[in-house]
């Protein structure tokens, strides 16, 4: 007998219950039918799972077929969940990972001609970091993905390309400094507090540097970002793209100490399988 989806499915619950009966009520079975099935899947393994008939403890064998169980069975629910979308929607889901200053500068305008497009065509957006959003790829949890990315990177296709800069409060000391100076500097970021994000390693100025290994305030959240900064809290680094020009709080200042540019790039997983759905968003990006 093979080791079935099954018995690891079955081996999980009882390992997250710690019992049989606790299994059995999870998975409306009796505890005896879980049992049974327990004693197939250590059967075709040719060792015990638990150090007891209590079902409380794990071998280290055990420890290791669960670890394997729980990706198997993540996976099996992410095939399920990718099922019903395409149920409800029929022309198709479109899964996209997308860093914040994407959602801003880029999403909004593709978005609306895309539904124009393809109305029938379901979009999930999700708002994360460069990180996430490679590690959503790589477990085939997004169809496409929008990072950031410094010129000449080779993963991905360039979609965007702007300045990164100073972004600071309106009047505030780094507002001040910054005006009539022909060649503002990194090192603006002396006068006020680096609330740090992300895209801030992309600089390489010993000022940055320092403060990144010396900042206590670090946001994800380009929203939230730019509400710190109105606030007074402190300054940032950020794209042109993310900044409102007609915000009177906010400055966007661009050093040249050295100039550091921001590419936005498009991923994903292996293209030669896209849907007709996905093929026709990437296309649009």
């Amino acid at each position: 007998m093979a080791i079935k989806f099954e018995m690891l499915r079955v081996f999980r619950t009882v390992a997250e219950k710690g019992s049989l009966a606790g299994a059995g009520g999870a998975l409306g079975r009796t505890p005896s039918a879980v049992s049974m099935m327990l004693a197939q899947l250590e059967e075709e393994i040719g060792a015990p799972l638990f150090e007891t008939d209590r079902k409380n403890r794990l071998t280290p064998l055990g420890q290791h077929v669960l670890d394997e169980s729980n990706r198997a069975t993540d996976a099996f629910g992410r095939s399920v969940d990718a099922i019903r979308r395409h149920a409800a929607s029929l022309a198709g889901t479109v899964r996209i990972a997308a860093i914040p200053s994407a959602a801003i500068a880029v999403l909004p305008s593709i978005v609306a001609m895309f539904r124009v497009e393809r109305p029938e065509v379901r979009l999930e957006i999700s708002d994360v970091d460069t990180q996430e959003a490679l590690r959503r790829i790589m477990m085939d949890e997004a169809d496409i993905g929008i990072i950031s990315a410094t010129s000449g990177t080779a993963e991905g296709v360039p979609i965007l390309e702007d300045d990164l800069g100073i972004v600071c409060r309106t009047g505030g000391p780094i507002s001040r400094a910054a005006q009539g100076c022909d060649a503002p500097s990194w090192e603006l970021l002396t006068l006020e507090g680096l609330i740090a994000n992300p895209l801030c390693h992309l600089v390489q100025h010993p000022t940055v540097t320092t403060a990144l290994r010396t900042c206590n305030l670090e946001a994800r959240n380009t929203i939230a970002l730019l509400s710190f900064v109105s606030f007074g809290i402190g300054a940032t680094i950020l794209p042109r793209s993310a900044v409102n020009p007609q915000d009177g709080q906010l400055e966007f200042i661009v050093p040249q100490d050295p100039a550091t540019r921001r590419e936005l790039r498009k991923i994903a997983g292996a293209q030669g399988r896209f849907s007709p759905a996905v093929e026709a968003f990437w296309q649009a990006l």
